[in-house]
């Protein structure tokens, strides 16, 4: 289910510095979820320099390029799990791209399992022992 996007502009970073950020993003996201990479999708979304502005200013009129991401999980993550892959996908923007971190903005976006699909199928059904226990976790004690 981890699917990420990464919103960059074209030119403001090179082939590599992409790859770089698919590529560690998607180890991050398995190690803070505790899921196998296998079901980790990344993605860079490019716009080109005419269709991003970052503070009013087109980016191609002189504005500065702001790497905004969206991280999408299962509802029923914890939210330390949801906080900390926030601010380890802005750890690695700003190393990996060299953006400044105060320009860094991201979401994590919850999906019910019942609206998202596995294989054509609800993960509410295909992975239903593993939301099963992530809702009892996340229950208090009685």
């Amino acid at each position: 289910m981890p699917v990420a996007h990464f919103h960059l502009v074209d030119g403001a970073y090179t082939a590599g510095q992409r790859r770089r950020l698919l590529a560690d993003a998607s180890r991050c996201y398995a190690e803070v979820l505790d899921s196998p990479i296998e079901r980790v999708r990344a993605f860079v979304v490019r716009y080109g320099p005419d269709d991003a502005a970052t503070a009013g200013t087109v980016i191609a009129d002189g504005g500065t390029p702001a790497p905004y991401f969206t991280a999408i999980v299962l509802a029923g993550r914890p939210i330390e799990q949801r906080q900390e892959l926030a601010a380890r996908f802005t750890d690695l923007i700003v190393e990996i791209l060299g953006a400044q971190r105060d320009l860094v903005r991201g979401q994590i976006v919850e999906v019910d399992p019942v609206n998202w699909s596995i294989a054509g199928n609800p993960a509410a059904a295909a992975r239903a022992d593993e939301v099963a226990a992530r809702a009892a976790a996340t229950q208090p004690a009685r």
